[in-house]
């Protein structure tokens, strides 16, 4: 079985769907529907949070938080690069669906179903140890490719986890800057 075209076929799907239904569009009427929070002090006692992790879940925030754009860096884009990776691992659709809705868009319109129906797909095609793996997995900085600032490739040899994934399982993908954040535009 080809999970690797699954993948990119549910990306494609769910990046098409992020205009109706999980990406970038949807983030930009929540948050229009919802009084702005206040911000985060920056004085803490106690360890640091993690900035991926949103408060109270441990979830990792798909979302940049209040009405401030993420920042245009390497690092925001490899943060919501596994933001992906982790969501694939915990079966989260809300947060796959949220960072590959663009190109999940393009799948739909090629003909694939909506990216909540993909991945739920693709998630049954990834095995007990890989999801395992998922949870955990980094991505090495000095393997990411910036083509410019707003398109940044995340290739396979980038991912570092406890499992073994190859380009039919998992591949290598694609990360544009729009709308205020990276999110996946293509898998190769």
């Amino acid at each position: 079985m080809k999970t690797r075209t699954m993948v990119s076929a549910a990306v494609s799907a769910c990046v098409v769907l992020a205009a109706s239904a999980c990406g970038p569009e949807k983030a930009k009427d929540d948050a229009a529907a919802k009084p702005s929070q206040p911000a985060a002090s920056t004085t803490t006692k106690g360890p640091p949070a993690s900035p991926s992790a949103s408060a109270g879940t441990g979830k990792p925030s798909a979302a940049p938080t209040g009405k401030q754009p993420a920042p245009m860096t390497k690092e925001r884009a490899i943060q919501r690069y596994e933001q992906y990776l982790h969501g694939l691992g915990r079966e989260d659709i809300e947060t796959v669906c949220e960072v590959a809705g663009p190109g999940a868009k393009k799948a739909q319109d090629q003909g694939f179903g909506p990216c909540t129906s993909t991945y739920v797909i693709v998630f049954q095609m990834i095995s007990p140890e890989q999801k395992k793996a998922l949870r955990t997995a980094t991505v090495d900085p000095r393997r990411v490719v910036v083509r410019t600032l707003d398109k940044i490739e995340m290739p396979l040899e980038a991912v570092r986890s406890s499992a073994t994934f190859t380009e039919s399982d998992l591949g290598s993908y694609t990360l544009e800057y729009l709308k205020n954040d990276y999110y996946i535009t293509d898998g190769q």
